[in-house]
């Protein structure tokens, strides 16, 4: 099963979502709508995103994820 990290950072405001580990030569594209595709440089692989101006709804506290394996 693949590893998934989300960072929430309340102070900044948004939440990063990673499905590959995080690269020290990765680039970002913003998408609009303060979406950031996370890409690997070399492959321009996209390995994550971030959303911009993120706060979470006060009575939220657990996150419900859904994968599925594509053939």
């Amino acid at each position: 099963m693949a590893h998934i990290r989300v960072i929430h950072d309340p102070v900044g405001e948004t939440l990063t979502v990673y499905w590959e580990e995080p690269r020290t030569d990765q680039v970002c594209e913003e998408t609009g709508e303060g979406v950031i595709l996370i890409k690997d440089r070399s492959t321009q692989n996209v390995i994550g995103f971030e959303k911009l101006y993120y706060r979470p709804v006060e009575r939220a506290r657990a996150i419900t994820l859904e994968t599925a394996e594509v053939a």
